[in-house]
This record gives C-alpha cells, structure tokens and sequence, in this order.
C-alpha cells in the first residue's frame, strides 16, 4: 500500500532536534481499519507526507510475516540508490529461501528458551495509560555510565551492552518490581551470520533470535552495573547456528509460542543499521529510526537510534514506553544513577 500527503508545516516546526515522540505521528503513518492482527496488517505499507519546506518524511509499516529489520534496510536503500541514478538494480537479488529455516525432523530443542517461559503475572494492576519517551545518551552520558563499571569490563562492554544494561536495572526500580520476582531483558539478535555456510545476502526473511537475561529483581537493582552487563553479555553470546535451529524446533513442537511478556522487556540497537543513510536524492535523512518505541500489544520494546542533540553531538536515542505514572520515576533513575556515578568517578 503507496499513501501520498500533503502537511501544510516546514521540518523546523517539528524541533531543534528530532526525535520521537513526533507531533501528529498518527497523520504520518496511516493505519488502515481492523489492520492490529499480522494476518490482517498489510505487508508492506509507505506513506510520503510532502512538508511545505521542500522535504518530507517517509514512514514505513511492514509485515514481520514478510520480512525483517535487514531486509527492510536493503530495500529501502536500494530504493533511494535508484532513485537518485547511484544504481541500476539491487546490489544483490532479494532471495526468498524459506526453508532454511525449517523444522528438524524430529525436532529437538536443545537449549532453555527462557524468553518463551509461559508466567502468569502475579500483579493484577494492569495500566492502560502509557506514556512515550525517548532519551539521549551523548558521550558525557555513557561515559558517567561506563565509570560504574570495572575498567576491564568497560574496555570489552559495547555501547549497547552498557545502555540495555542501565535502562534495564532503572526501568526495574520505576516500576518497584519485588525483590523476589525474575526480570527478563530479551536483546534482538541477527541471526544471519550464525550459520555456517552464512545465509545468502540477499535473504530477507525474518532471522532473527531474542536471548533472555534473567535474574531476580533484587539482584538487579542491588548489584553493580556489571552484574546486568555481564548477563546480557551471556545471553547474546548464547546465538549459534543451534540455538537459531532450537528456536525454529520449539516454534514447530510447541504450536508457536510467544515470548514471555511477564516482566519483560525487549531491545532492538538500530544504531549500525543505516537508516540515517537514507538517500533519495535529498542528502541523508535527519532522522532515521523507528518513530515509537513498542509493538503491538506490547509496549515493553525499547530501541536504540543514532542521533544528534541540538548542539551537534552525536550520541544515542533511546525510545522508552512505560505506564504513565511510572516513567517519571524512570527519568529520576536515569538522572541520579548518572550523577552518581560523576562522584564516584571523582572521589577515585
């Protein structure tokens, strides 16, 4: 589905520094009728909205039952290469090959899928009021985060490993999960290079796996950062051609089932992704990245956008979707953690 508008605003009215949540986001993206289910959403659907400036924005939906993040990247930049006479045709040929990543028969699952644990939630509070965020993360910021850690740990810790870990352990304190309760941080994870030979290049399925860290709330919040960093350092490390193929085993043994959503959280780190690339004969896009955080039903999905501040820095949106009452706790977290670790950093 192709959409065509016209807003009658310039990109400056949008901000200094672009970043979700956009005003009237709801005009950008059309959402057609009875379209919630996969089976009833589009595949694909693009909607270019003109600005009266000269630039427009490009807002995309599309099918996970299609496609995924990766293969959607090399369309779109395929698209916009053609589009401004860079290229003729796709750098390679989009390649459908579903059955690489079927069942084994029989199939066997060799790994503790705890992403896929079926919980009941013991918190009968359930919010409907929720509230969108998104937060930068400069260099003066990661690095009052990164003085918590050990320097050896700092030295071999991503950006993303120390940023999930972080968020993870304020989001936990907002929402005053019990000590005794497990928390899950679930990190998306390509699944593409894991195999051996590596899928083909143009493979644009969806292949991909969310590994969950888990561990008790009070652990959590009371250990040092480097607690949370090493276990999403573990369970990212655990995706191998195997796990890929125990994942596809349970979906065909167990009917499918979705991830755990009890306490749950999921990330996407778009920062390497290349949507800020995007060219269409306009120069790159000022924004490139997903325009909310969440998906679906499930709010809980934080994803990580490379941008830049109003005073040029270049650093990291994190886009946050929290129940209302909560996410003001979250900001106070973020901030006092920081500031704490600026003393720290200083008494050392």
């Amino acid at each position: 589905m192709f959409i065509e508008a016209d807003a009658d605003v310039t990109l400056d009215q949008f901000g200094d520094a672009l970043k979700p949540p956009f005003p009237c986001f709801q005009e950008l993206l059309y959402q057609p009728p009875g379209s919630d289910g996969i089976t009833d959403a589009p595949i694909f659907l693009i909607q270019v909205t003109r600005l009266k400036c000269g630039g427009f924005i490009l807002a995309i939906r599309f099918n996970h039952v299609m496609v995924d993040g990766v293969g959607l990247i090399h369309f779109t930049l395929t698209v916009a290469g053609i589009a401004r006479g860079a290229m003729k045709e796709p750098p390679f040929q989009p390649v459908w090959s579903r059955e690489l990543l079927f069942a084994r028969d029989p199939p066997r699952v060799t790994f503790n899928h705890r992403e896929y644990e079926q919980l009941t939630d013991s918190n009968d509070a359930v919010s409907t009021d929720f509230e969108q965020r998104s937060f930068f993360f400069g260099p003066t910021e990661t690095a009052s985060i990164r003085a918590l850690l050990p320097r050896d740990l700092d030295q071999r810790a991503t950006t993303f490993e120390v940023l999930t870990s972080y968020v993870w352990r304020c989001r936990t304190k907002a929402l005053q999960i019990p000590p005794n309760e497990d928390v899950r941080m679930m990190c998306i994870v390509d699944a593409r290079g894991k195999f051996d030979p590596p899928f083909p290049a143009g493979f644009y399925g969806s292949c991909f796996a969310f590994p969950a860290a888990v561990t008790g709330a009070g652990d959590l919040c009371e250990k040092p950062l480097e607690y949370a960093v090493q276990l999403i350092q573990k369970a990212r490390g655990e995706v191998s051609e195997e796990y890929i193929d125990s994942v596809v085993d349970l979906m065909a043994s167990e009917g499918r089932p979705l991830f755990t959503v009890v306490r749950s959280c999921l990330v996407l780190d778009t920062t390497e992704a290349g949507f800020r690339n995007l060219d269409f004969g306009w120069g790159n896009a000022l924004y490139g990245g997903m325009a909310v955080a969440g998906a679906g039903a499930f709010p809980a999905v934080n994803f990580h956008v490379p941008s830049q501040n109003a005073k040029g820095e270049e650093g990291i949106l994190v886009l946050i979707c929290l129940p209302s009452q909560v996410m003001k706790a979250f900001a106070k977290e973020l901030d006092h953690n920081m500031h704490a670790s600026e003393a720290t950093s200083l008494i050392n």
